[in-house]
């Protein structure tokens, strides 16, 4: 018999409005949660223990660094199998993918959720549990990194994105696709990342990396405000192939002297940054900068990505080296 821990942090499938038409609120304990699952799990035993009851909005680096931790700990219990998070989807796949870097075991760690709430008569959040379980009691999934289960598809977190912002099959790996499905009580894998995850073990992650979204004629003030702020990365999500308003390539610049890396990752759901226009600020004059591009990580990611680099003591020329050596369509070297 399988054995899987519930892990439960918050978020809309652990929450209820408290009066009718008011706001919704997490509060649900992962107990309750497995006490409301509809199917039956044969031949799964299930435990569960809350963690954090929060909104996926209003967690921080932190604490979903003491979550991959916590995870650590429940899968170095060799009688467990692998582990469920029930999670917000606002950040789901954020969180997922610092488990991705972060958690050393091979067994399986599948996040989930729900975008309809606990009160909702049509909710989501028991079928997405269940099917996680499962998911998480597969053999084939051991190895590949944490993953998302949610409408019956299994996602790399390496890859996911949360696509729409209400329907319950949000959840989507735009060039990739998913790694599997769960229909009924079978799970069927298709796909898996070829090449092994690098694995950090950072004392924390550094809390000081900022995202900037860029759009027509933005400036390049915001860039040197972080900076001059505390800022200890940046990362812009730029247009195309990784190019930037004017002005961005002499303040990234003026960044990378003060020992602060400038990250660029593309706006584009699909595809690569690769530094090939010219003119101030082309991705080939930001690269005669110093920026470091992202590949395919979406900006976010990539966010997080240099936090744990930094966290692990990494400096501007080391995390160039580190992602170059993956080359750059892999910048944490995976697939």
């Amino acid at each position: 018999m399988a054995r899987i821990h519930l892990i439960g942090t918050g978020g809309t499938i652990a929450s209820r409005a408290q009066t009718e038409g008011g706001p919704v609120t997490a509060g649900l304990t992962a107990q309750s949660l497995l006490a409301g699952l509809h199917d039956p799990l044969t031949g799964i035993e299930v435990s569960a223990e809350s963690f954090q009851a929060k909104g996926s909005y209003a967690l921080d680096l932190a604490t979903v660094f003491r979550l991959c931790r916590r995870i650590d700990d429940v899968l170095a219990d060799p009688s467990i199998d692998g582990v469920v998070v029930t999670h917000g989807t606002d950040t789901m796949e954020e969180s997922a993918y610092l488990a991705y870097l972060l958690v050393s075991s091979d067994k399986p760690v599948v996040f989930t959720g729900a975008q309809r709430h606990a009160g909702e008569a049509d909710t989501d959040g028991p079928r997405n549990i269940a099917e996680a379980i499962r998911a998480a009691a597969c053999n084939a999934l051991t190895g590949a990194g944490a993953t998302i289960c949610f409408e019956g598809e299994i996602h790399s977190a390496r890859h996911v994105t949360k696509f729409h912002s209400s329907r319950v099959d949000t959840f989507r790996s735009p060039g990739f696709g998913k790694l599997g499905d769960v229909d009924g009580p079978n799970v069927h894998v298709t796909r898996l990342n070829s090449a092994k995850r690098k694995i950090f073990t950072p004392a924390q992650i550094d809390p000081d990396v900022e995202l900037m979204l860029l759009g027509l004629g933005s400036r390049a003030d915001f860039l040197s405000w972080a900076v001059a702020n505390g800022a200890s990365g940046v990362v812009l999500a730029a247009f195309g192939r990784g190019n930037a308003p004017v002005g961005f390539a002499q303040a990234a610049a003026d960044a990378i002297k003060k020992g602060v890396p400038v990250l660029v990752a593309s706006r584009c759901p699909e595809g690569r940054t690769m530094p090939i226009y010219g003119n101030d600020s082309g991705g080939r004059t930001l690269d005669d900068a110093g920026v470091i591009f992202a590949g395919d990580l979406p900006p976010v990611k990539t966010r997080l990505l240099l936090a744990v680099l930094l966290g692990s003591g990494y400096q501007i020329e080391e995390i160039r080296r580190y992602i170059v050596g993956f080359g750059e369509a892999n910048p944490d070297g995976s697939e």
